[in-house]
């Protein structure tokens, strides 16, 4: 892909990120009005710097079939560690009490959902994370930027390498990514996890794209069933 189209892209992904976080500010934060009790559990998990607002139309897509959807609005803009973000989930889910939950998320959150599924490996917690556009690799991007909410990126990380050091936990995983993301450059791709590309651009407004909605329907209903 040349330098234009990349430029190209960048700008459509910060244009949509710029949409959605200026209709946030002035939106009323109340809680999360999907939840169904009885229905099977999915919980979203942003990435960082997002709100659980900006997961919304995965959101109604999952509600509109039947989902039971959850968020953890303590997460605020998900700016801490991942082992925190993934300790706040788990004290979500366990105080609602729910079990065989597939973990939905994007970016950042597909890291604190993978390390969810090694806190509660041998339980019937988590049943399967399903991620879009997480740096499982990192990215080397964050080697520029200097806040400690981006150094973890950092493929030298501890939690990168942490991470991927178990590799148990990558068969209950669906990574789902496109041809080209300007954020990770290494890609999503994860060895041992269904990997799922799309022929889709970008970091963000892949959250609005409709076969990216279908992949992720597809990889809950999956998960679903084998807990039937």
């Amino acid at each position: 892909m040349n330098v234009f189209l990349r430029a190209y892209y960048w700008l459509l992904d910060y244009l949509y990120v710029a949409k959605v976080q200026i209709a946030n500010l002035f939106a009323r934060d109340t809680a999360l009005p999907y939840a169904k009790a009885g229905a099977p559990p999915v919980l979203l998990i942003p990435g960082v710097y997002e709100t659980w607002r900006f997961m919304n139309p995965l959101a109604e897509v999952l509600d509109a079939n039947g989902y039971d959807v959850h968020v953890v609005e303590a997460f605020k803009y998900n700016t801490g560690s991942v082992d925190d973000m993934a300790a706040l989930a788990l004290q979500y889910v366990q105080s609602k009490k729910l079990h065989n939950v597939t973990i939905v998320t994007h970016s950042k959150g597909g890291l604190i959902g993978k390390r969810l599924l090694m806190m509660t490996n041998g339980s019937n917690v988590f049943s399967s994370l399903v991620a879009i556009n997480a740096p499982f690799s990192g990215s080397f991007y964050a080697y520029l930027f200097p806040l400690k909410s981006l150094r973890l990126f950092r493929p030298s990380s501890k939690v990168i390498k942490s991470l991927a050091e178990d590799v148990a936990s990558n068969n209950r995983i669906v990574s789902i990514y496109g041809l080209f993301d300007p954020h990770i450059p290494g890609g999503s791709k994860l060895n041992g996890a269904q990997n799922v590309q799309l022929p889709t651009y970008g970091h963000f407004r892949v959250l609005a794209d409709a076969r990216v909605h279908t992949a992720v329907l597809d990889a809950v209903a999956q998960s679903s069933a084998k807990e039937q």
